[in-house]
């Protein structure tokens, strides 16, 4: 067995290695058959003579022996039937060694079994060969992530052992496959939204002047076409988005997506924990950056992840200032971990104001919307060295990046762990759930629109007819977080069928008057964390907290960039540089409205109207209007950061 170690811990001569492993077994396996085989017979022989001596005793003998020789040569062939499973599976084994895609783990494994088999013989008794067929699974990946934060990669479906993942170690896809599929997901919501929009229209147009028109009754039947072409429509749309689900579940590189996922987000905690745990702390460069932002919760928390940035961009380890904080004043580390073990205060040296000097040792930030002069490395960029590889891994790689700073942020202290399982377990907070977030009281009427709960409800169902296309049943449950309790209570007297979920008095804390209590960020906290765990997010992104959730959902899946739907903005980050898009496609203006558009232009996105069409202004041309959505596509922006070599 030592040879054969020395021989696995070479990447060469894979055959020999085959070989040897093809010879032990079988020796092993005839070895035991000769064995039992010789002892049967053995066995045979003394009982015939003792038959011989002893007249019609010997006769009884002998049919007792005969009996117990047939169990034995039945065991026999139970044996050989087990030698050629173990046959077969060897042949497997050196089809993969010859290849040279069998892993160094599941050749250890395969010595392991070997030993017990040459130390411990087995012959199956029954009808099942027991044959143990988990050698070729592949190795189970790790989902616990570093730092054993709250947040650690693992959904509904994606919470499984890379055993049961398609795909084998090392298959890689390529990033032309992986933005294609991505595209053609985008394109047919895209081309849903454009043609739902405009039947829409007709149809409306259609039932508001039927009364007066003579042909009232063509119009209420050209309405009734134009409702089942919907209905057929969606069901059409679900269908190709539950294709192209089972295409990224089938295609054989699943199983390196959650690697890559779990590879990319270890690295980066690495570097967030490298950087704030200075060797030297007296002597450290810090970034000093002060909690109380006069703005709600989900504002405050995106400031910290800014700070962070410009403190992982700059080298400087962050130090965070919240004592007094509004929402508790005991400050961040009461309730969450520290943001370092070992470095907590800006120290003596003199403090100086953004941008301060190269040698300047202790620099202090101010808020986003104040930061003169903008460096290139704030949202929407993503470091340099890690965006290939993100380009090919995530749907929208900025959302992925402040994801991961969330994350080490919000590694919780064990009281806030505590009440965040004790709330899951206390609301019966389960699986498969889609996550509603409805933004209203303070919100409503200056920063954003209202939107009553069957627009919500519209998405909610449609994820979950979606779910169920191909047949299957699943239970309807939402969790509904909202700053308006009376939401709730509507949403459950106008869908019974549905579980709701949800905390009335959670809602109520979270109304202006009381938001800044621990009662109420205890809350916040709690509905975020739900709402980020959930399977599928419909909210509105002009909301904070519906962006965190978000954010810090792309934590928990290889891409989780298409599980939501926002009634109104797409994703942006507050104070965030341009967002810009590339042209694929030419296009022509249809009226004064459109933006003339040639292949490679950059277009600066102000939102998407959901209705087939998005507003933005053409950079080359200065022009601002509407173009298809579908004629662009998303341009990652980098910055050159440092790469942390060592870490």
């Amino acid at each position: 067995m030592l040879l054969v170690r020395q021989l696995f811990g070479s990447s060469s001569n894979s055959w020999v290695r085959a070989l040897i492993i093809f010879v032990l077994a079988w020796a092993v396996l005839v070895y035991v058959f000769v064995l039992k085989l010789t002892n049967t017979q053995a066995q045979a022989g003394g009982g015939g003579a003792a038959g011989a001596g002893g007249g019609a005793q010997g006769l009884s003998l002998t049919t007792g022996d005969n009996e117990f020789n047939a169990r034995r040569i039945n065991q026999a062939l139970q044996l050989l039937e087990h030698t050629k499973q173990r046959n077969e599976e060897l042949k497997m084994l050196i089809d993969e060694l010859m290849s040279e895609q069998l892993d160094k783990q599941s050749a250890m494994k395969l010595i392991q079994r070997l030993e017990n088999d040459a130390q411990n013989p087995k012959l199956p008794m029954g009808g099942d060969s027991n044959v143990d067929d988990t050698l070729f699974e592949m190795v189970p990946a790790d989902s616990d992530m570093a730092n054993q934060g709250l947040y650690r990669l693992g959904g509904f479906e994606e919470s499984k052992l890379s055993s049961e993942l398609h795909g084998q170690p090392g298959v890689e896809p390529s990033l032309e496959y992986e933005l294609t599929r991505r595209r053609v997901q985008t394109n047919i919501a895209e081309i849903w939204n454009y043609f739902s929009s405009e039947l829409g229209k007709i149809r409306k147009s259609l039932a508001s002047g039927g009364n007066l028109n003579a042909n009232s009754n063509l119009n209420a039947e050209l309405e009734e076409s134009i409702q089942q072409v919907l209905l057929q429509g969606a069901e059409h749309k679900r269908s190709l988005l539950s294709d192209m689900d089972q295409l990224r579940r089938v295609d054989g590189y699943e199983a390196w997506r959650h690697k890559e996922a779990n590879d990319l987000s270890d690295l980066v905690q690495r570097r967030l924990h490298h950087l704030q745990n200075p060797s030297d702390c007296d002597n450290a460069r810090k970034l000093v950056c002060k909690l109380n932002k006069g703005c709600g919760y989900g504002c405050q928390l995106h400031h910290v992840v800014y700070c962070f940035i410009v403190a992982y961009a700059t080298e400087r380890t962050l130090i965070l200032k919240s004592r007094g904080w509004r929402y508790h004043k005991g400050g961040w580390e009461e309730v969450f971990r520290p943001v370092s073990n070992s470095c907590h205060d800006a120290g003596t040296a003199n403090a100086y104001n953004w941008p301060g000097k190269p040698n300047t040792q202790v620099l202090v930030l101010p808020i986003i919307d104040s930061l003169m002069p903008r460096p290139p490395y704030l949202p929407l960029a993503v470091p340099e060295d890690l965006a290939p590889r993100l380009k090919r891994l995530h749907g929208d790689p900025i959302v992925w990046w402040v994801g991961q700073f969330l994350k080490y942020l919000l590694r919780p202290q064990t009281s806030t762990r505590d009440f965040l399982n004790s709330g899951m377990r206390n609301l019966g907070w389960e699986r498969p759930i889609v996550g509603v977030h409805v933004r209203r009281t303070d919100k409503v009427g200056t920063e954003a629109a209202f939107h009553g709960i069957e627009e919500y409800m519209t998405h909610v169902e449609d994820y979950y007819r979606t779910l169920e296309i191909n047949g299957t049943s699943v239970v309807r449950r939402i969790f509904l977080a909202s700053d308006d309790a009376r939401v709730i209570e509507e949403a459950r007297k106008k869908y019974p069928q549905y579980q709701i979920i949800g905390d009335a008095e959670v809602a109520r804390m979270a109304a202006v008057s009381t938001r800044y209590t621990d009662t109420a960020l205890n809350g916040i906290i709690l509905d975020i964390h739900l709402l980020s765990m959930s399977d599928y997010l419909v909210c509105t992104f002009s909301s904070q907290v519906c962006r965190v959730a978000y954010e810090i959902m792309q934590t928990m899946y290889p891409d989780a960039a298409y599980r939501f739907k926002s009634l109104d903005d797409i994703y942006y980050y507050g104070g965030q540089n341009p967002h810009n898009r590339r042209a694929v496609i030419a296009h022509k203006p249809r009226s004064h409205d459109d933006l003339q558009l040639k292949v490679g232009d950059l277009v600066s996105v102000a939102g998407n109207h959901w209705d087939g069409n998005s507003k933005g202004k053409n950079t080359r041309t200065n022009q601002g209007g509407l173009f298809p959505s579908f004629k662009v596509v998303d341009k990652v922006e980098t910055a050159k950061l440092p790469v942390y070599a060592g870490v």
